[in-house]
């Protein structure tokens, strides 16, 4: 594993527990599924560019969908 790739799996995985740890105190189920998401996703990928687009897209997720 490349030390690069690791490094932005760590850092995506940090900011996923940030949204898990929000949505689960503001009873937000889209913050938290995206968090949880966010944890999970480079465990699957291994290509720097798709995890990148795949991360930034879950982390823009809960901008565009609201769960009124």
């Amino acid at each position: 594993m490349d030390m690069n790739l690791l490094m932005v799996s760590f850092v995506f995985g940090m900011i996923g527990m940030g949204m898990c740890m929000y949505g689960r105190k503001a009873g937000q189920p889209i913050p938290l599924i995206s968090g949880a998401a966010l944890m999970a996703v480079p465990y699957f990928i291994a290509n720097m560019v798709i995890l990148l687009i795949v991360c930034c897209a879950l982390m823009v997720l809960p901008l565009f969908v609201h769960g009124n």
